[in-house]
């Protein structure tokens, strides 16, 4: 982390134009990108951050992103017996993912799976299978379609911030946070690692990443958190993410684009209309496509139908690509 920051402070350009040769050795052939995952990819920052990348990064490519996660669900089609209060048991994402995936057509997949699937328990021979499976059997229909596929870490679960609500191993119950479920994460996130050693498979992992900044900044920060909640990040905390994304597929490109997000453009009154456009772009796609696809999971927000929704953000990206021209 600190060695990228340090590179983006080296760079003089603060967004770097590349020929387009060059522009298409990133992620070649790919012209629409879907994220897969629970809450934390369905809250959209960092697929924003990677949306705005392309649009600053690689004007000319015309990449479209698609987030359709959703909130609760786990590839491990595994579920709290009490979950939500009792009102629904998590979906799986294997229920919708065939209709998804025929619905969107995306040329490459990002899927952040773990921090729903181990139940928030301990480890467990079982429930580690159930993930592993899960996986796998994601991996297999998603390259199936046509796609390509990037697995990424789960987050940190973090107990600092919840310490009281948190169970020992002999103690903690179904549906309660045990304790040392970032371990379980842990060893989630070391199977896919070494799934990309040993198979081939692209694998990013945020979660050794969010640790790592999570331990930097307690030196000088001892209460200092990601998420209040334990689970859910803050912006930052998607910011974390997003770096590593950005940062294992364009270390240069990154860098610059993270210089932007923190310079004087960025907050002025055009840069910050720029991502809020990001964002509204985002939610209007990312509801209709869940919409259209269909899921099991209640309380979601109805979204318009696919022709609706992009007749609607087209002039979203009009002022997003305008925008671009004037960043610096």
């Amino acid at each position: 982390m600190k060695s990228l920051r340090t590179l983006a402070f080296a760079l003089t350009a603060l967004v770097a134009f590349v020929s387009p040769t060059l522009a298409e050795n990133f992620l070649p052939g790919v012209k629409r990108v879907l994220f897969l995952g629970d809450s934390i990819t369905y809250a959209g920052h960092y697929t924003e951050l990677f949306d705005a990348f392309l649009f600053t990064q690689f004007p000319d490519r015309h990449i479209e992103v698609i987030d359709c996660g959703l909130p609760s669900e786990t590839v491990s089609g595994l579920s709290e017996a009490g979950h939500a209060g009792g009102k629904f048991p998590r979906p799986d994402v294997h229920e919708r993912l065939d209709r998804l995936l025929a619905t969107v057509k995306p040329n490459l997949v990002f899927a952040c799976y773990g921090m729903n699937c181990g139940i928030y328990l301990p480890l467990d021979d079982q429930r580690f299978a159930a993930y592993q499976a899960g996986i796998r059997k994601l991996r297999e229909k998603v390259e199936k379609s046509g796609a390509k596929i990037i697995h990424l870490t789960p987050p940190v679960f973090d107990t600092l911030p919840i310490q009281a609500r948190t169970k020992s191993a002999d103690v903690v119950k179904d549906g309660e946070f045990f304790e040392g479920y970032d371990g379980v994460l842990h060893r989630y996130s070391a199977w896919l690692v070494e799934q990309g050693n040993a198979e081939g498979w692209r694998v990013i992992d945020t979660h050794s990443a969010m640790a790592a900044a999570l331990a930097e900044k307690r030196k000088t920060a001892a209460g200092f958190f990601y998420a209040k909640d334990g689970v859910h990040a803050n912006n930052d905390g998607h910011r974390v993410i997003a770096e590593a994304i950005l940062g294992a597929l364009a270390p240069e490109k990154s860098a610059a684009f993270f210089k932007l997000l923190d310079g004087d453009w960025a907050k002025s009154a055009q840069g910050r209309a720029f991502f809020d456009d990001i964002h509204k772009r985002n939610r209007l796609l990312c509801d209709s496509y869940l919409n259209t696809a269909g899921h099991l999971r209640p309380g979601m927000a109805k979204g318009l139908p696919i022709a609706e929704a992009e007749e609607k953000a087209a002039p979203f990206e009009a002022r997003i690509r305008e925008a671009v021209k004037n960043a610096k």
